[in-house]
């Protein structure tokens, strides 16, 4: 597959796996072991109709409509505060999750606190998983502008600036370079086996950086040859930026097709959609939009325009006129 195909099928993947967790986001495991998610289904813990995503897709979408002209630090950061406070990007125009690390981002932007990357919060408790969330299209973009090593180099930087935006710690950063690394292999190799490649090579990257040595020990399970073997027991679900990651990842590892890929992170419980999500963004690329059942889609909010925001990035992006 081109880079443009996986590209529609990694974002409709994403927003999707959004779309599947949200009606059972904050359940826990055991009450999805008993009620276990098997397709799109409505209501739930927002009451909301079936394919509704929530801000997992609606930053993911802001922040393609921003790169298709460049990396603009200030103009993604416009386009979230949009979002935020007139319901832009939304599938209903309502605004009904966000999380309080990038409330907290946006408001120091809006007041004028901050520059658009230092935004962020910096602490130990700053580290959710709402940059990893959105960083997808940042990985399509550097891949389109970095080629080769240049990647691992100068792309990565710029998606820690990405991720500064709301989660300067530089264990978010990590996650999302991590992330980026994984979804790099598998851009250049659609194979499963891809994933431990790209793990190796941030593994590298990042011990090479002595601003990133100390955060080693929080990756250091997800780097281990023995993560694909853990049980689910020992797979944890929340809203920590690692236990996302980690738990994605072992999703799209211990499957074999894109539905059981993201069933399998809404079902971990928790915070069902970031998860599904972040999972979806990756079985997406490694499976291609032909995997993703057409009953979802079908519900999807706004599959359409999504689609069409998609299209119009590719255009500017893959054929080099974004800056």
């Amino acid at each position: 597959m081109s880079l443009q195909t996986k590209w529609k099928a990694a974002i409709l993947g994403h927003a999707v796996g959004d779309a599947l967790g949200v009606p059972v986001e904050f359940r826990p495991r055991s009450y999805l072991k008993k009620h276990p998610v098997s397709g799109m289904q409505g209501y739930g813990t927002y009451h909301l109709p079936k394919g509704t995503w929530s801000d997992d897709t609606s930053m993911t979408l802001a922040t393609i409509d921003s790169l298709q002209h460049g990396f603009d630090a200030r103009g993604i950061m416009d386009r979230f505060c949009a979002w935020a406070n007139d319901a832009a990007y939304t599938p209903y125009e309502e605004v009904f999750d966000m999380g309080m690390a990038t409330r907290q981002a946006l408001l120091r932007y809006l007041s004028g606190q901050a520059e658009p990357v230092q935004c962020g919060g910096a602490g130990e408790m700053d580290n959710g998983n709402g940059s990893l969330m959105r960083i997808l299209p940042g990985v399509f973009y550097c891949k389109a502008r970095f080629s080769g090593e240049r990647f691992f180099s100068e792309g990565i930087k710029l998606l820690h600036s990405l991720s500064d935006l709301t989660h300067a710690h530089p264990r978010s950063e990590m996650a999302c370079g991590i992330y980026a690394c994984v979804a790099s292999a598998l851009l250049d190799c659609r194979r499963k086996e891809s994933v431990f490649e790209g793990l190796a090579k941030a593994k590298r990257v990042y011990e090479a950086d002595s601003r990133f040595q100390p955060e080693m020990v929080h990756f250091e399970r997800l780097m281990q040859p023995g993560f694909l073997s853990l049980p689910e027991a020992d797979i944890r679900s929340s809203g920590y930026v690692v236990d996302t990651l980690e738990a994605a990842i072992w999703c799209l590892l211990t499957t074999d097709n894109y539905s059981d890929c993201v069933l399998k992170a809404v079902n971990l419980g928790e915070d069902t959609d970031t998860v599904a999500a972040v999972a979806g963004g990756l079985a997406g690329m490694l499976y291609g939009l032909d995997a993703i059942p057409e009953e979802w889609l079908a519900v999807l909010a706004k599959r359409q325009w999504i689609e069409e925001l998609c299209d119009r990035f590719a255009a500017n992006v893959f054929n080099g006129t974004a800056d």
